[in-house]
C-alpha cells in the first residue's frame, strides 16, 4: 500500500490570508505547489518572502513550471528545462529537488520535447516531474513513445496525474486509496491532483507518495 502525503497547490501566491483559508476550510498541508515564475493571468510566480512563509509554517515546496504553450521537440524541451532549472537555482531551490513541467491535455506534446526535458535534467542535480493528464490529450501516447526510445524517462521521471477527478476535500477526508490514472506504459506514478478549484479557497487538493515528499523543498 502506497504512503500518501496530504497538500495543495494553488496559481496564486501563499499569503497569509490564503493560508489561513486553507487551514480553516481544509486542514494543513504538508507541501504547497506553487509555480517558479510569473505569467500573466495564469500564476503568481513564487517569491523569496513566500518561500520564508512556507518554511516557517513548515510546508515544503513543489516546484511548478509553465512557460511554455507547446512541448514539441527535443531541443525545446531541453530549452526549457533549462530555463526551469535556472529559476529553480534563482530562487535557492536545493538540486535533488523535483520540478514538474505543468503539461494538461490542452497542449501539444511530442515524445521528442519529453526526451529533451529529462535529459537536461540528467546533469543538474535536479529531478525531472511531468504534471499530466493521461486520460485526455497527447499526454498518454508521447510518454509512452518516450518510454520505448530512452530507458532514462522511465527510471528518472515521475508523474503527477490530474485524473481522475472525485472532487476536493478536506485534508480529513482525503481518498483512502491512492489511485491516480496512469498512462499505459511503466511509469512512476507519484502524484495525484484528485480535486481541482476548491470554492473556499483558490486551491486544487492532491495526495502524493511519500517517496515524492520526501524529494521537495
Amino acid at each position: 500500500m502506497v504512503r500518501t502525503v496530504w497538500g495543495v497547490d494553488s496559481a496564486s501566491a501563499v499569503s497569509p490570508s490564503l493560508y489561513e483559508c486553507v487551514m480553516n476550510q481544509f486542514g494543513k498541508p504538508e507541501y504547497w505547489g506553487r509555480y517558479l515564475t510569473t505569467v500573466e493571468n495564469v500564476s503568481d510566480g513564487l517569491t523569496q518572502e513566500e518561500i520564508q512563509f512556507l518554511q516557517e509554517n513548515r510546508i515544503k515546496i513543489m516546484p511548478i513550471y509553465n512557460v511554455f504553450r507547446e512541448a514539441v521537440g527535443y531541443r525545446q524541451g531541453e530549452i526549457t528545462a533549462t530555463n526551469a532549472i535556472f529559476h529553480a537555482r534563482r530562487l535557492g531551490i536545493p538540486t535533488g529537488t523535483f520540478i514538474f513541467a505543468n503539461i494538461e491535455h490542452f497542449f501539444t506534446i511530442d515524445e521528442a520535447w519529453l526526451r529533451g526535458w529529462v535529459d537536461a535534467f540528467y546533469p543538474s542535480g535536479f529531478k525531472p516531474g511531468f504534471y499530466n493528464d493521461p486520460v485526455r490529450g497527447q499526454f498518454n501516447e508521447a510518454f509512452c513513445q518516450a518510454v520505448n526510445n530512452h530507458n532514462r524517462v522511465k527510471e528518472q521521471a515521475v508523474l503527477w496525474s490530474a485524473e481522475p477527478e472525485p472532487g476536493v476535500t478536506t485534508k480529513q477526508n482525503r481518498p483512502r486509496t491512492f489511485a491516480p490514472a496512469t498512462p499505459d506504459c511503466d511509469a512512476l506514478v507519484w502524484g495525484w491532483q484528485y480535486g481541482r478549484d476548491a470554492e473556499e479557497c483558490p486551491i486544487d487538493t492532491n495526495l502524493i507518495d511519500r517517496k515524492l515528499y520526501e524529494s521537495l523543498w
